[in-house]
C-alpha cells in the first residue's frame, strides 16, 4: 500500500469506524435478538438458537408478505419511473416558467406523510371525496367506488399514492443526468433530421443508463422499507392485501409482542436487500466494464 493511500485510509478511518458503529451495533444486536425468544422489549429471553428462522420460514404469512413486498417495489419503480421520465423530458425543454416549475415539482416529495395520507384520504373517501364524483361526472364509473374497500384496490391506491409522492424526488434526480448530456449531440442530430422520438432513444436513454441504475438501486431499497403510507391508509388491510413485510414486522413486535420473531424478519429482509444491491453492483460494474 503507497503512502498516498495510507494517508487516505487515516483520514477516512474515523469516518468509517463511526459508520460501522452506527449501522453495524444496530444490526448485531438484531441478529442475537433472534436467536433468542423474546416477547416485549425489557423482558429476559431464552436462547433457541435458529429456531425462529426455521418457524419463519416455515409461515406462509411471511411468503405472503415478502410476495407483497415485491409487488410494491416492482409497481412502484415501473409508475415512479414511467412519471419522473416524462417529467424530466418535459423540464428539460426550454418554456417560459420552466425554472419555477422546476422548483416547484418538488413540493409533493416534501409534504409530511401525515398531510399527504390525510389529503388522499380525503380525496378517495366514498363519503365527500373528490374522486369519485369526477370520476362519475366523466361517465368512468356509475357509482360510488370504495378505493381502501377490497385488497387490490387499496394496493393500487397506495401504489398511486405512493408513487405521486416521490416520483418528483426521481424527477431530479434524471433531470440532472439529462443536463450532464452534451447539447451538440442533439444539434447535429436534429441537423441530420432526427425526429424527437430518434433522438429520445439513441441520445437520451442510452445516456441516461447509468443514472436509472442508481435509481433502480436507490429507488428498490426505498420502496421496499415503506412503512409510513401503508399503516396509516390500510394498516396492511383489507384481509391482508397491503402487508408488506415492513408491516409483518411492525405486526410480529408490536401487536403480537413476539419481538425475537420480528428480529428474526428484519434480518432476513436485510440480506435480501443486500444481497439485491451487491448483485445489481457487480452487473453495473460489469456493464461499466464492457462499455
Amino acid at each position: 500500500m503507497t503512502n498516498s493511500r495510507l494517508l487516505a485510509f487515516a483520514f477516512a478511518a474515523p469516518a468509517m469506524a463511526v459508520l460501522v458503529l452506527i449501522l453495524g451495533w444496530p444490526l448485531v444486536s438484531a441478529f442475537l435478538l433472534s436467536l433468542q425468544d423474546v416477547r416485549s422489549v425489557g423482558a429476559a429471553g431464552q436462547w433457541v438458537g435458529f429456531a425462529n428462522y426455521q418457524k419463519v420460514l416455515a409461515d406462509p404469512v411471511m411468503w405472503r408478505s415478502m410476495g407483497m413486498s415485491l409487488a410494491w417495489v416492482l409497481a412502484n419503480g415501473v409508475l415512479q419511473t414511467g412519471l419522473a421520465l416524462m417529467a424530466a423530458l418535459v423540464l428539460n425543454e426550454q418554456f417560459p416558467g420552466v425554472k419555477i416549475a422546476r422548483t416547484w415539482i418538488i413540493l409533493t416529495w416534501i409534504v409530511p406523510t401525515v398531510v399527504v395520507v390525510i389529503i388522499w384520504r380525503w380525496l378517495f373517501s366514498t363519503s365527500g371525496g373528490m374522486i369519485n364524483p369526477l370520476m362519475i361526472n366523466m361517465g368512468l364509473i356509475e357509482r360510488p367506488v370504495g378505493f381502501f374497500n377490497s385488497p387490490w384496490s387499496a394496493f393500487a391506491t397506495l401504489v398511486f399514492i405512493n408513487s405521486w409522492r416521490w416520483f418528483p424526488f426521481i424527477t431530479l434526480m434524471l433531470l440532472a443526468g439529462m443536463t450532464r448530456i452534451p447539447a451538440d449531440l442533439y444539434e447535429a442530430a436534429r441537423i441530420d433530421g432526427a425526429n424527437a422520438w430518434k433522438r429520445f432513444s439513441r441520445i437520451t436513454w442510452p445516456l441516461l443508463k447509468p443514472t436509472m441504475a442508481v435509481l433502480g438501486v436507490v429507488g428498490t431499497l426505498l420502496s421496499f422499507n415503506v412503512f409510513d403510507i401503508i399503516w396509516l391508509l390500510t394498516a396492511g388491510g383489507p384481509a391482508g392485501g397491503t402487508r408488506t413485510l415492513p408491516i409483518l414486522i411492525y405486526e410480529t413486535a408490536f401487536k403480537g409482542y413476539r419481538l425475537s420473531e420480528a428480529a428474526t424478519l428484519s434480518v432476513i429482509a436485510t440480506l435480501v436487500l443486500v444481497a439485491f444491491a451487491l448483485v445489481t453492483a457487480r452487473s453495473m460494474d460489469n456493464e461499466g466494464g464492457r462499455t
